[in-house]
Order: C-alpha cells, then structure tokens, then sequence
C-alpha cells in the first residue's frame, strides 16, 4: 500500500480524564460524530440501501466477469452467504471465457499435512459441499465480448445467515480508505489494536461491535502493513518537522505585517520545534476590555501531527465569542500546558484573567495553579455534562435517565451545603461509592457545581448559547487542511471576521414604565440589557421585608424560590445580594433592583454598569441605522396604535382573528426585509485552500 499525503485530521479529546488510558469518552451532542455515523451505517448497509437485487437466470448477460461477480455477491449478501472465485477456463483464442462463482461453503476442506509441532491447531472448515453456484460464459456478439449466466443454482445444504451475522463473513468485512489511513494514524500515536477499533466505534457513532470489519481484520490489516506504517511514521514525522518550520516562518512574517501580532515557541535538543503559541493585535486589544473572563478550549487535537490545539476565548458586550489565541502542543503534560499560560500571559502584557474556563485535566489544573494562583478556576459545566453517558450509563443501565435527571438538579442548587447533602444521597442511591468517575468528580467540586462558583466572575460564559457559539468558532477553524500553514491562514481568517463583525445596535423597547430601566438601556448593549430588563420585569413579582441594619429579605410573592438576603448600604450606594448574581455575571440581579425601587431610584448607580457590558466598550462600529433620538418617538406611535389595536379587536371574535391573521403576515413580511447597511456573510467556513 503506497503511501499518501494527509490531511490535517482533527479529532476530540478522547483519553478520560481519570487517567486510565482503557477509558474514553464521547461527548454528547457531537455532531461530527452524528455525521459519521450516518456516513457508517450507509457504508454497513450499502446493499440494502440499493435497487432490489433479482434472482440470478441462465441466460443474463453481463458486460464482464466483475459485474457479474459484483451482482451475484450483492444478491448473496441478501440472501444470507457469500460467494467466493472457483474454477476458470481460458484459450489462446478467447483468453479467460469461463467462469465459475460457488457458494462459501461450495466443495470439502482438503486434510493438510500436519505441522511438526506439539500442539497443532486443528482447524474446522465451513465447506460443507454445497451446490449453490453461477457460471459464466464468454461470447463475442458484433465484434464486443460479453458474458452470459450458463448455469446457476440456488440450493443451499445449509442455513442461511440472518443480517446481522451475514455481515461477519470475511467477503463482507471490508476496511475502506479512510478508515485504512486512521488505523495506521492511531497505530503510529501506538494505540493497541483494541482501542483503535473502539476509537472507530466512537467516531462512526456506532455500538460495539457494529462496524463493517472486526478486531481480527484490524490486527492482521496492521501487521501486514507494518512496513507502511513505518514508511508513514517516517513521512509524517518529517511533514510535522517541515510544516512546523513554515508555520514558524509564517509567524515571524506576520510579526512584520501586524505589529500586534504576537508568537512563541519552543524547541528539543536537535532544534526542532515542538510548541508555538500566537495571538494578534485585536485579540490583544479585545482583551483589554474583555479579559476578565477566559476559556481555555482544549477539546480538540490533530492525530496527523499528533499535536493538542488550545484556544483562548472571550465574551465581547454583545456576548459573541473573542479569539484571544491559539496554541499547538505536543502532548498533554503540565509543563507544556504552563509553557502555553506563560505564553499567553505574555502576549497579554502580564494581565491575567480574574477566572479561566476550561474542561476536567489535572496536568491543566496543576499548571493553572502554578502559572496563576490568583486566577479563579472554574470547569466548563457543559464539558462535564457532555460525559455523564460514557462514565454512568453503562454501569447504571435503565437507572440512567433518572441519574440524569437527579444530576442536573444537583448542578443547580445554589448552596454549597445543600449540594453537599444531595451528593452524598445521589451517590448512595445509585450505589456509585467507589465509582472512579464519581471520585473524579469530587475532587474537582470547588470547580463545577454552581454552588460553589456563585462567588466566581463568568460574564455569561456558561450559558449554552456561549458554548454554541464557541463550538461554531471551532469548527470553522478546524476544516481538513493538508498543512500547518494553511491552517495558520484559515485561523487568521476566521478569527478576524469573528473579533471585527459588525453590530447592529438593535432598538430594545421598555417593558415597565420604571425609568431605572430606560436609564439601563442607554448605556448597555442591547444583549446586556436584554439580560437587565428581564431582571426587571421579574422583580415586580417579588414582595420585600425590612429587617434591622439595612437588610431585606426578598421573596417571591409566590415562593416559587429561595428567599434572599440583600443589605442596602445609603451612604456609598451600594447594594449586595445573597444570590451573587452581579459578582457572577456582571448584571444586576431582580432582587438588588426590587430593594432600589423601593428605596426610589431612577437610574441604577454606575457602579453597577460594568465596562465590559456598557456600549461605549463595543470594539466595532456599532450600526447607527437606528437613531436613539427619534426612537422614543417611534416607540410613542407604536404604543398608542398597538393600543387602539388591542381594544378594537377585542369587540368580536371576527375582529380578532383578522388581526391576528393579518399580523401574523404583516411580522412574517418585515422579517424578511433587509437592513439599512446589512453585508451578506456567508456563514460557511472559511476555506483557504480556494482563495
């Protein structure tokens, strides 16, 4: 098997973190995983998914031997056996002009003579002199030569496989292409046979057990090409050696261009580099407003260049995802995972973050302690909820859904003792004391509960629609490239789009007739104060009680929830609250604003109108389409005709469902209206390799 060049293959991080190396893990939700697995269970059933395959007849005629032997394999697929080539006829005139296809088990095993050896493996053969055959016959009709069915039998003295074992017959367990050069990727990064083929299983998003070779073609596809797989280590190592040089060139380059563009990197004994790490001038500039909150995003790593890529994100004022930079390692160890916070850090003129997310990895956790000890940790709730069904399912089997469902309850509970409670009942319930993954989970539980990181900055980086959004960024960056330099240029694409996309500042009308909230919205970004104002309207459900040094108790007036504590102090206008709703998002919560009203305040105190959420901090122009001015005047006309509107047609039933309808398309009509400066941007990734 000659070999080829590669692409830059990127696969998520499946070594589990609990540091077995027989354990792994798929993340829920993976949509490269779902889309493989369609492309998978295509390929198992390939044959049942094309046209109904007839019954073979003497007198068919084919246009060559292959088709023939194509046809009639696909018909025993189907049909429970496989076939196999018996016996051809060949002239000097006509060449090969006969053929003869058999049953598997068509004819007897012949006794070999036995190897001189103690203990000789005694072999049973599936022969079994069945009579199930199509012989073919060459003919030349008009000068062309074309094959016609001679003889044909379809009686078996056997039975029949059902599908699912039909499957396993060696004429059907075929290893494609692409799943040739994965295996002889995980076999060069040393992964054992067994595990190649549950990394497969991982990937196509298929159960064990379900692919369309097993482990005993996978053992003997590797040793037959173990000289290619050397070829390939030899290749591939001097490819990472080369395109690391241009991809260090390529920085130095850019270094000339863009005078913010920062990099760094490392070497071995022999020169040759091993990490490098870059970052540009408007992620630096990014970071000085929004550098208060990080995720440190290691989910994926190349398995050509057998190298972890980590990036640095952040959240601008209108909640989009910021590419502060990037690293590629060479393995997964704290020392090099310290050299990248060192690095980044650097770029960052010395700024460390005051919380930095990242996923469960105790090399990442020992060297944030390390390189940041100020630096509050936090791990991505998301990442560890994307694991649950590799850790639990398996072990707890029906009882899952309800271990699930329990677990996220937990994840929620805002009080460290009632998390501490409900753990201990959780885990004694399903009996999972001595669970290994359950350990893991304890041990990092200042890390990812809410109850413990109440207190811990995260400007909305937690939310889902964060995590989609950074998810999004990944994937367009890391599309199949056949070199490093490439993707240089694909992540400078796609991150410079990204940090300059224009805004438009969206009119966000009041909803209350508190002018605390008219004050909020002329110096938030319309999704802050989309955040704020809901603060708002849900604070006018809940009821206050005064008690002694300037404390209230806040309740909802149903007590749906919790009641909490906020302390008002008058003289430096300050307002705190048991929820640490603003010590955790930068917005103030609805239990803060129902205390300020009643105390009559018109506008919110600065204080609490962080930077990094005011539209002042906005890195791109914002879109002026709409003028603050004339939007109180809008919002004036809108307010008194939806008002004759709702009255009108509530005086029938006919009025109401007229407007309904007629509203309905009027709202369907504007929608689809452009806006006043709106750039098409295809939403597509970014291919570098077509520019």
């Amino acid at each position: 098997m000659a070999a080829k060049p590669l692409n830059n293959i990127w696969i998520r991080r499946q070594q589990c973190p609990c540091g077995d190396w027989k354990c792994y893990i798929k993340a829920d939700g993976d949509d490269h995983t779902a889309n493989v697995s369609q492309m998978t269970k295509s390929e198992t059933a390939s044959s049942s998914s094309q046209d109904v395959v007839f019954t073979p007849y003497v007198g068919q005629i084919f246009k060559s031997d292959d088709e023939a032997f194509e046809y009639y394999s696909n018909f025993a697929r189907k049909n429970g056996f496989s076939i196999r080539k018996a016996r051809s006829t060949e002239s000097q005139n006509l060449g090969i002009y006969r053929r003869d296809f058999v049953c598997y088990r068509s004819g007897f095993n012949q006794p070999r003579k036995k190897a001189n050896v103690e203990h000789p493996r005694d072999r049973k053969s599936v022969r079994c002199g069945c009579d199930a055959k199509l012989y073919l016959t060459k003919e030349i009709v008009d000068g062309v030569a074309q094959w016609y069915v001679s003889q044909f039998s379809n009686v078996h003295n056997h039975e029949l496989l059902e599908d699912d074992q039909v499957r396993l017959l060696p004429a059907y367990r075929k290893i494609q292409v692409a799943d040739q050069e994965r295996i002889l990727l995980l076999s060069k990064a040393g992964f054992p046979v067994n595990r190649i083929v549950k990394v497969l299983e991982l990937e196509k998003g298929v159960q064990p057990g379900q692919l369309p070779f097993i482990e005993k073609d996978v053992r003997n596809f590797v040793r037959t090409c173990k000289k290619t797989v050397q070829e390939n280590d030899a290749l591939i190592t001097e490819k990472r050696e080369n395109d690391l040089l241009e991809l260090l060139e390529a920085c130095k380059a850019s270094e000339q261009k863009d005078e913010g563009f920062v990099y760094s990197f490392t070497t071995d004994e022999n020169g040759r580099v091993e990490n490098i790490a870059w970052s540009y001038g408007h992620s630096l500039q990014a970071y000085s407003f929004f550098g208060d909150a990080v995720i440190f995003d290691t989910t994926y790593r190349s398995i050509t260049y057998n190298m972890l890529f980590g990036v640095w994100f952040g959240i601008d004022n209108h909640g989009n995802a910021l590419f502060l930079g990037c690293v590629l390692l060479q393995d997964e160890t704290s020392q090099s995972f310290s050299w990248a916070l060192q690095s980044f850090v650097r770029f960052m003129r010395g700024r460390q973050p005051q919380t930095i997310v990242t996923d469960i990895d105790s090399g990442l956790r020992d060297a944030i302690a390390s390189e940041m000890p100020n630096t509050k940790h936090v791990i991505c709730i998301w990442q560890v909820l994307s694991k649950l069904s590799s850790w639990f399912s398996s072990p707890l089997g029906l009882q899952y859904p309800d271990f699930k469902s329990e677990f996220d309850m937990l994840c929620r509970l805002e009080n460290v003792e009632d998390f501490e409670h409900q753990w201990n009942q959780l885990v004694a319930r399903f009996g999972l004391g001595s669970d290994k993954h359950i350990a893991l989970l304890l041990s990092y539980r200042a890390s990812w509960p809410i109850s413990y990181m109440r207190n811990f900055f995260l400007a909305r980086t937690m939310t889902i629609e964060y995590w989609k959004l950074v998810e999004t960024f990944m994937k367009n960056i890391l599309t199949p490239q056949s070199s490093l330099l490439l993707f240089f240029e694909q992540v400078g694409l796609v991150c410079n789009f990204g940090n300059h996309k224009k805004e438009k500042q969206l009119y966000m009308p009041a909803k209350t007739c508190l002018p605390l909230e008219e004050h909020a919205r002329s110096i938030l970004t319309p999704y802050a104060f989309n955040i704020m104002q809901h603060e708002v309207m849900l604070s006018m459900q809940y009821a206050i009680t005064e008690m002694a040094n300037s404390s209230y108790l806040v309740r909802h007036y149903k007590k749906m929830e919790a009641e909490c504590l906020v302390i008002w102090i008058h003289e430096d206008e300050q307002v705190h609250c048991s929820c640490k709703e603003f010590e955790h998002s930068g917005i103030l919560c609805r239990h803060s604003i129902r205390v300020l009203v009643s105390k009559n305040y018109f506008q919110v105190p600065e204080k609490y109108f962080p930077l990094r959420w005011r539209l002042e901090s906005s890195l791109a122009s914002l879109d002026d389409s709409v003028i603050q001015s004339s939007a109180n005047e809008y919002s004036q006309v809108f307010h008194a005709l939806s008002g004759s509107l709702y009255s009108e047609s509530f005086i029938s039933k006919q009025r109401f469902n007229y407007v309904n309808r007629e509203l309905k398309q009027l709202l369907e009509h504007i929608q689809k209206m452009p806006t006043v400066d709106e750039v098409a941007v295809s939403s597509a990734p970014i291919n570098v390799s077509e520019l």
